[in-house]
């Protein structure tokens, strides 16, 4: 397998500026990037773990060559994610079946269900469901999990339940294809940690927070009683929420505890099937000393394929112009066009 070596363009080469700059520009402009049209999306409710009710939109081509399931990062959901929906339009363009969906306490599955986050204990569960689901709709196997940041731990999470749940849900093991995570959430504890100890990640983490409390009150106000505005307003923090909303829930002791049992690091080892993982080494918002964790574990396990970036910031990647010729690509997102290329290859 060959891939194209990552340069960013000269000015973007600091993990931070990278990040913020591709996470407003692109907001704004991202449409304008692509020629590929949105897809036909059918919405769809699907049954996830626990019963759990997931909302999701679903497209399939003519012919299609497989299926993707993707879902987003720690806030937001489907209708202001436009990293996940410029994904989708490749994808679909490239032949694939689409399903995207709002995990837990966001978007509309929110409006349809009380249940909080669980970063990916329940949540992977929710993927392997919605794969079943969807073949039963006509989506063709092979199906890929894929999410970005912490969306790449649920996604993660996914491909290793998958192992243990493909016969209980009409699946065969050879519908599974595996899992293609960008810039995946690894050791929340440590990197948690290491954002709130720097001077512009106290920002980040605080309006990451803030955005966790909308999500919050959204439950309270579409599910009265079932989350104490007490509790919403104590959450400050993203340790804070976890704290106050998920981790008795969860019947954890605590907040290290929940995040050591929900830490994809672990998980890296015992992966079965074909994995690709995006990461850069500057990301500004997970601490560098994953890195040789991360080096170390995908070492040791054949099926992982890691593709570390000396530049590239968190869920960013976009590439140089010498980059995109030498890689050939239509635009300057390298991180979803190695995907589909990885994805071609298998």
């Amino acid at each position: 397998m060959y891939y194209t070596s990552y340069s960013a363009p000269f000015w973007l080469r600091n993990g931070l500026v990278m990040t913020v700059h591709t996470s407003r520009w692109g907001t704004r402009v991202w449409e304008n990037t692509t020629k590929d049209p949105e897809p036909p999306y059918e919405e769809r409710i699907f049954a996830g773990a626990q019963g759990v009710p997931i909302f999701g939109k679903v497209a399939i081509p003519k012919n299609a060559r497989g299926t993707i399931i993707g879902t987003y990062g720690i806030i937001g959901e489907l209708d202001n994610q436009w990293f996940l929906k410029l994904l989708a339009r490749k994808a679909y363009a490239h032949g694939y079946a689409v399903v995207l969906f709002d995990w837990r306490a966001h978007g509309k599955t929110a409006d349809l269900s009380p249940t909080l986050t669980s970063d990916g204990l329940y949540e992977g569960e929710d993927f392997v469901r919605i794969a079943a689901a969807a073949k039963t709709m006509g989506c063709p196997e092979k199906f890929w999990f894929l999410g970005y940041s912490l969306g790449g731990q649920l996604a993660l999470w996914a491909v290793k339940v998958s192992m243990e749940l493909t016969e209980e849900l009409g699946l065969k093991d050879s519908d599974i294809g595996g899992a293609a995570v960008i810039c995946p959430n690894l050791d929340s504890r440590r990197s948690l940690c290491y954002l709130i100890q720097q001077p512009l990640g106290k920002y980040l983490e605080k309006m990451i927070a803030q955005n966790l409390k909308k999500l919050a009150w959204r439950i309270h106000d579409a599910h009265p009683g079932t989350i104490e505005p007490e509790a919403i307003e104590r959450a400050n923090s993203i340790w804070g929420f976890d704290h106050e909303l998920v981790i008795g829930r969860l019947g954890f002791p605590s907040v290290e505890a929940y995040y050591e049992a929900s830490s994809a690091l672990h998980l890296l080892p015992h992966i079965k099937k074909p994995t690709l993982i995006i990461y850069a080494q500057d990301d500004p918002l997970f601490d560098p000393t994953v890195v040789p964790d991360l080096q170390a574990a995908c070492a040791s396990n054949p099926v992982i394929d890691l593709l570390l970036t000396r530049h590239g910031g968190h869920v960013s990647h976009i590439s140089s112009k010498k980059c995109q010729h030498q890689a050939q690509d239509p635009d300057i997102w390298w991180v979803w066009n190695r995907v589909l290329q990885w994805l071609q290859e298998k």
